[in-house]
């Protein structure tokens, strides 16, 4: 069974002890923190791996509903003692919103919920269609290396593919190609290059080594990009 990666987050000690306890009753959820204190958990969320955050909503420092709009991508369900924030809840897409005392028949529902929400999601197509300097073409993610801006129009972009081939791309943004891409098998590491995790060999403080089918590539890492791309690297894996 699928689990979801759930961080648990309640002001008070007594609801989030008992939001614990319930939750440890559902085979579908792996807790991965609790929290008490929401603005430490933002200064934390970057470092967490999570799918799924269950919140209260009327916390000191941020509200829950402040909270969730801040975690972009991620599964929300709310829990809270007051039903009046419930039109509002569902406008920023949460998955459901129970009010307390909350019972573990209708916690298991809002988990079904966002199992199927979760599975939709990561059902999302493996291949981008795009417009080439040879044509329409299928762009298969699990094939890329690197993408890169073409040298002679920054408009374009060179694909180095995991044998050794290359693709044009026609009049495409890195913020499309971003948007489109896996985020968790991509990043972007400098101004002009987006590499496949898959594709790292080894790295430094400033440089990414690529394994290819020709000789390795070196890329630069910018201080920009360096804190995303250690932390999708550390969430994949390749940090040992």
């Amino acid at each position: 069974m699928k689990k979801l990666r759930c961080v648990l987050l309640d002001d008070e000690l007594p609801g989030l002890a008992y939001l614990k306890m319930l939750c440890g009753q559902i085979p579908a959820l792996e807790i991965v923190q609790a929290f008490n204190d929401p603005l430490l958990f933002l200064e934390k969320r970057d470092e967490l791996d999570f799918d799924l955050c269950i919140t209260d909503i009327e916390m000191p420092g941020i509200d829950g509903l402040s909270l969730a709009r801040a975690l972009k991508g991620k599964l929300v369900i709310f829990v809270t003692a007051y039903k009046e924030h419930a039109a509002d809840a569902f406008e920023i897409d949460a998955i459901d919103y129970l009010t307390k005392p909350i019972k573990l028949d209708r916690l298991e529902k809002a988990v079904q919920k966002c199992l199927t929400v979760f599975e939709k999601q990561t059902a999302a197509p493996q291949f981008l269609r795009v417009n080439t300097d040879k044509g329409k073409s299928f762009l298969y993610f699990s094939n890329v290396s690197m993408i890169s801006t073409a040298e002679q129009d920054s408009r374009d972009k060179k694909v180095m593919l995991s044998d050794g081939k290359q693709m044009l791309l026609k009049n495409m943004t890195f913020d499309f190609l971003l948007d489109s891409l896996p985020a968790d098998q991509f990043c972007r590491v400098n101004k002009k290059d987006i590499v496949a995790l898959s594709a790292v060999n080894h790295y430094t403080h400033s440089e990414v080594i690529l394994k290819t089918a020709t000789p390795d590539i070196s890329v630069s890492l910018t201080e920009t990009y360096r804190k995303e791309f250690l932390q999708k690297v550390a969430s994949a894996g390749l940090i040992t």
